[in-house]
């Protein structure tokens, strides 16, 4: 990666999310092969008719004269609004790894059916996007000014002229803001959410919680770290912007917290080379699940494989841009509360 990459990166605070976000994406070699499917179809499973209306996080609200069935969103979006039954074609972000495979971003969408714009980062092909007449743009943000997650800074403008946007904020807040913004998207593009799917799932997300809340309060020794590896740099995650380590705090785990003075800009981790991996001491890893990261399985170094928690088996999966509906956040919570339940005292 180029310093002037490395330091556009930085200054947008791309490392977001409590790892190697940017870094990652930017690192990750997966092609742009576009699916077969032109987009053609309808967007939706049960779309209503007349106008529509939503306000996202940015506080603007996008008027249409009907529900948009040409939608193009962010590949975790379209992923959420699939598991409410709302079927978004038009796609950007990380939707395939380099052997052609849905990636983990993808969630259960059938990726041969979709008009990838932009499967890495910086990547998105305007004339496609233009030719396939898209009717509303919609991301995540995860900054303050609202800045749509994925949408290249050089032809952001030219973007945003062809179709309006909306944006769901996953910037210092708990995860059931999101949640429930997605909720109300999905409502507003015709998905029944009173169907016994959706309300069970909810219900599940809740019951997952209080079990989570429970495991913490039974083991309050327990300490985890949240952390997701590169080639050459460990990071070690905060807790204080990213939505499901503030929420899973907010239910009582402790979590390694490095001091702010060690945060690198933008305040969401800090840098530790292989060699300082042992730097905080825990008794759970969380490790972030992304393609665009080494997986635990890869990790070589040998500064990992000593660490207690790793020599005791106890690393689980994180998601640090969770698919934000309940059906796929709830794993996230069942997975916390079994480690903290079953955790060894090794730190």
């Amino acid at each position: 990666m180029s310093n002037a990459r490395a330091t556009h990166l930085t200054r947008r605070g791309i490392l977001a999310a409590g790892g190697a976000l940017g870094l990652g994406a930017v690192l990750a070699a997966c092609g742009d092969d576009d699916a077969k499917n032109g987009g053609s179809d309808d967007a939706t499973t049960a779309a209503k008719s007349g106008p529509w209306a939503f306000k996202d996080d940015r506080g603007t609200t996008v008027k249409l004269d009907k529900v948009p069935t040409k939608i193009v969103a962010f590949v975790g979006v379209a992923a959420a609004l699939h598991d409410y039954g709302i079927e978004v074609k038009g796609v950007f972000g990380p939707t395939k790894t380099q052997d052609g495979k849905a990636d983990v971003q993808a969630g259960d969408m059938d990726i041969s059916k979709l008009t990838v714009f932009g499967n890495v980062w910086d990547q998105f092909n305007v004339e496609k996007y233009a030719a396939f007449a898209p009717e509303v743009l919609i991301s995540t943000t995860f900054d303050s000014a609202g800045t749509l997650w994925y949408v290249p800074e050089a032809s952001k403008d030219k973007i945003a002229k062809l179709a309006p946007s909306a944006a769901i904020s996953v910037y210092d807040r708990q995860i059931t803001q999101p949640l429930q913004k997605m909720w109300e998207l999905a409502e507003s593009l015709g998905a029944d959410m009173k169907a016994d799917k959706v309300a069970r799932s909810k219900k599940d997300f809740e019951a997952a919680a209080e079990r989570v809340r429970k495991a913490a309060k039974a083991r309050p020794e327990i300490k985890v770290l949240a952390g997701s590896a590169s080639q050459d740099i460990f990071y070690v995650s905060g807790t204080n912007l990213s939505i499901d380590l503030e929420y899973f705090k907010a239910l009582g785990v402790k979590f390694v917290e490095p001091p702010e003075n060690a945060k690198d800009d933008g305040g969401w981790y800090e840098s530790l080379s292989w060699e300082n991996v042992d730097k905080y001491p825990a008794d759970i890893i969380m490790m972030d699940d992304r393609s665009s990261t080494i997986q635990p399985a890869d990790i070589t170094e040998a500064t990992w494989k000593k660490l207690p928690a790793v020599k005791a088996g106890q690393v689980i999966a994180r998601s640090p841009e969770p698919i934000l509906s309940y059906d796929k956040c709830t794993p996230l919570l069942t997975s916390l509360a079994e480690a903290i339940e079953k955790a060894k005292k090794v730190a």
